[in-house]
């Protein structure tokens, strides 16, 4: 028991958040076909008894898979968008059925689980925080991945789409414990699906940093005590990024579920408790991620709610001054008329009275509209 104690501590290396990081590629996210693999193979091991078995050259599926059959182990295999041609050999050799074979060559899937006669196929979808100085209208925040693992009763592969998420430094990890890899091809399910699943709770925490800008700068006063809102194009850029990181999330809850309640002959007993947890953490990044666009269309109509009543202040100033002018323009207005025979044209204190009534008026009129908020 104390090998599946330390389980959650092999599989996870400590978080940190991508807003932290170093400008330096991190190992999670390193390019994964090696320029001098010339196919989409990027690793092939036989294991057994938790070991990686060495070997003098790099193995080929169907040798690796010979070799397991003769004397035992598994196999774990590691593709990089592989081409229909270059994973058909390998299809045929382990027995992988075509609807899940079509899936993983072609990508572009949502998260799921399905099982098959002696296998199960496994989809995530993997999500990476993109830096950025400042959230504008058109900045990406997450950028997304796929990982497509087939589980057998002795052989793991796993199909990448995308330039990240590499699974490399979880396959170093993994060999550090041979004890945990003793228990056979779930156990690396396990890990590939706890990994995952960590990379969502950092993004998590990055994407909410965004938010709580974006909310103090659409609540952050402005001149006059009146909030201007932002720009609603950056509200609804993010709001749009969140919603691709709920694609993500939202339907590996079956699957997970499914791993974690279900008995299945193909995961062990002793791994399946530790779905649980993964299943726990999927829910709890699902719960934030529906929290987040509700929060966003909150801002958004906040932010539109904002504009509104400066644009309604700036009115209303204009139309005190307005007020304030037409006194003026009416007293001119009138003087202004050519008649002969008008009141005081020809008194000789007519025009500093008319004048010195007409700015009592216009600053009677500026002391109300004051008093009322207007100005």
């Amino acid at each position: 028991m104390s090998m599946i104690r330390d389980l959650r501590a092999v599989v996870r290396p400590s978080r940190v958040s991508p807003r932290k990081a170093t400008s330096a590629p991190s190992a999670s996210y390193d390019t994964t076909r090696d320029p001098a693999t010339p196919s989409a193979v990027v690793d092939c091991a036989v294991y057994r008894d938790g070991r990686r078995l060495p070997s003098a050259k790099p193995l080929t599926p169907q040798e690796a898979m010979r070799q397991v059959r003769r004397d035992g182990g598994f196999v774990w295999i590691g593709l990089h968008e592989p081409t229909e041609a270059e994973f058909a050999g390998i299809a045929g050799e382990f027995g992988l059925h075509p609807l899940a074979v079509e899936d993983a060559v072609q990508a572009h899937q949502r998260p799921k689980l399905e099982r098959y006669d002696d296998s199960l196929f496994t989809v995530f979808k993997t999500i990476h925080y993109i830096e950025h100085d400042q959230l504008t209208a058109t900045s990406e925040v997450v950028e997304t991945g796929e990982v497509m693992c087939f589980t057998g009763r002795d052989f793991f592969i796993t199909v990448r789409h995308g330039g990240q998420g590499s699974l490399r430094a979880l396959r170093h990890r993994l060999q550090d414990d041979p004890e945990l890899l003793a228990k056979g091809p779930s156990a690396v399910l396990h890990a590939i699906a706890d990994h995952v699943v960590d990379g969502y709770i950092a993004v998590t925490d990055a994407v909410q940093d965004d938010i709580d800008e974006v909310e103090t700068e659409v609540f952050s006063p402005g001149r006059g005590g009146v909030s201007r809102g932002v720009d609603s194009a950056r509200i609804y850029q993010l709001k749009r990024e969140v919603m691709e990181f709920k694609r993500a999330v939202a339907p590996l809850l079956r699957p997970m579920q499914l791993l974690s309640e279900r008995p299945m002959r193909l995961i062990d007993p002793d791994i399946q408790k530790y779905f649980r947890d993964v299943a726990d953490h999927v829910a709890r990044v699902h719960e934030q991620v529906v929290g987040f666009d509700e929060l966003l269309n909150s801002i958004l109509q906040a932010n539109l709610a904002q504009a509104s009543v400066a644009q309604n202040e700036d009115m209303r100033k204009i139309t005190a001054w307005a007020a304030i002018i037409a006194v003026p323009t009416m007293v001119c207005g009138v003087y202004g008329m050519n008649f002969k025979y008008m009141p005081e044209l020809h008194w000789k204190y007519g025009y500093p009275v008319i004048m010195g009534i007409t700015v009592a008026l216009c600053l009677g009129i500026h002391r109300t509209l004051k008093r009322n908020g207007w100005l």
